[in-house]
């Protein structure tokens, strides 16, 4: 990042804007550039004025306008950062702007360069072709590596090393270094020693606070799921996919896989259960939370979740009813003023384009809202069809949910149950499970095959209440791979009566 500043401002940049939380990573890193180049660095806010950090004199410019002035003063080859600048660009006040653009233009001439250190890129048109913008990336393992070092010194413990040092820095990597640094010591402090598990979850805390991404802690695995045996086998082929040996070996980073299908059918729990198989953080991605009410914020917001999953990688990004986050996209914008689209457009761009080893599962319901340049091959590795679990898969969620809820499956008669409940989903046949627990609780006994049985009877399975289930059934061949192998027992399925 250093030698790419010093780029910039070699080449007569006389306007950079750094979006970064880490304002004192970013001063420090603007003094080395600097002293690399021989600059005097000043730096401005509105409590302090305009100050010169060679002697620490200050200038009484406590008004942003003030201290665009004194720019003009200042000998050439100055560096002026102006801390928090952004704030006073927010409401586009002409005089400020027209002040700025000519500031540039002369600074331009006399070998001096603004830089405006601010937490979110806000730029007015009039200064969009003006500026530079530069997104301050995160620090890296090694960074975070040195912060570590640091904190294990002041506690009097050993350096971590080998493996243990790994996982500390997989936990820590997506944290500023001031997050890394509080993470690290609140650990010593809970445990007397730097726990991954620790700050992990004071970064799952950190990545929620903004809401646009949440880091999902998982204990799901495929064990829990019943059936779709061709997706297990896919998501185990890819379980060493992101480490040495598969960069070794040239293979290429998995893109991701969009799960679409009848709802129910353990989608949502296949999502978490591959982290469990990738071995790697699972973050929700939250596409109702992307979309903001002023102009760019969508925007915004996506550039700044893909930012954090980015710092994060390798990892899994969940991104939970896909066709309901991007329903919009398919509209004329008269509805929304063409955000969800824009959005759309990121979004696929960056599907496409990235490098950072992200995963991407999707899940959908209802493919007629999906736009059709997102079912294109490149941007999933798959694109797989989850149906109404077969008369094999039936039987082996029954088993798995009747044991979930305490009892011995083999108390129970699963064929029959599995027989009778053809046309059920997973999620109905769990709800089942549920209310003859409910059913039994009440009579204050267990619950036997005969309540399940009733239980059947009074619910209603979604296959019998809407047609789309064939229609996105006839959808599905051709078009997307199935995630369960071929039905044994029959080519048709029965509707229970």
């Amino acid at each position: 990042m250093r030698d790419k500043i010093v780029n910039y401002i070699r080449a007569g940049y006389p306007g950079i804007y750094i979006v970064s939380h880490e304002e004192q990573r970013v001063e420090a890193e603007i003094k080395s550039v600097a002293d690399a180049l021989e600059y005097r660095l000043f730096a401005w806010s509105t409590t302090a004025g305009l100050v010169d950090t060679a002697d620490g004199q200050a200038r009484q410019a406590n008004d942003p306008l003030d201290a665009i002035e004194a720019v003009e003063e200042l000998p050439e080859n100055s560096l002026v950062l102006l801390r928090d600048f952004h704030a006073f660009l927010e409401d586009g006040n002409p005089v400020l702007v027209r002040a700025l653009k000519d500031s540039l233009a002369r600074c331009k001439t006399l070998g001096k360069c603004l830089i405006i250190l601010g937490c979110r890129q806000v730029l007015p048109a009039e200064l969009e072709r003006e500026l530079c913008v530069i997104h301050f990336t995160l620090p890296d393992k090694p960074q975070l590596g040195v912060v570590l070092d640091g904190i294990c010194q002041s506690a009097g413990l050993p350096i971590a090393a080998g493996d243990d040092r790994d996982r500390i820095l997989d936990a820590a990597t997506g944290l500023t270094s001031a997050e890394a640094e509080n993470a690290y010591a609140l650990a010593v402090i809970e445990c007397r020693n730097v726990d991954p598990a620790v700050v992990a979850r004071e970064k799952a805390l950190t990545v929620k606070k903004k809401g646009l991404l949440e880091i999902v802690e998982v204990q799901e695995t495929l064990d829990d799921i019943g059936g779709l045996d061709l997706l297990k086998n896919w998501l185990v082929q890819r379980r060493e996919a992101f480490g040495e040996r598969a960069r070794e070996y040239r293979l290429p980073s998995p893109k991701g896989v969009l799960l679409l299908g009848v709802p129910g059918t353990g989608k949502s729990l296949c999502a978490k259960a591959s982290a469990s198989v990738l071995q790697r953080p699972l973050i929700k991605l939250d596409m109702g939370a992307l979309m903001g009410s002023l102009v760019g914020e969508s925007e915004a917001n996506l550039r700044a979740a893909i930012h954090v999953a980015e710092a994060i990688a390798p990892c899994i990004v969940w991104i939970d009813e896909l066709d309901k986050g991007l329903a919009g996209s398919k509209s004329s914008g008269a509805s929304d003023g063409g955000t969800s689209a824009r959005v759309f457009g990121s979004l696929i761009s960056w599907m496409q384009e990235r490098t950072a080893p992200v995963f991407i599962i999707a899940t959908a319901n209802d493919v007629t809202q999906l736009p059709p340049e997102l079912l294109r091959k490149g941007r999933w590795d798959e694109i797989f069809w989850t149906d109404l679990p077969n008369l094999v898969e039936r039987q082996a969620i029954w088993e798995i949910k009747v044991a979930q809820c305490g009892r011995d499956p083999k108390q129970y008669d699963l064929a029959d149950l599995a027989s009778v409940s053809d046309g059920y989903t997973g999620a109905e046949i769990e709800g089942v499970v549920a209310d003859s627990l409910y059913r039994a609780f009440a009579d204050n006994r267990e619950p036997t095959t005969e309540d399940m049985q009733q239980s059947l009877r009074d619910t209603v399975p979604l296959s019998k209440l809407s047609d789309q289930v064939d229609a996105l059934r006839k959808w599905s061949r051709g078009r997307a791979r199935p995630a369960t192998s071929p039905e044994p027992e029959s080519k048709h399925r029965r509707i229970a009566a």
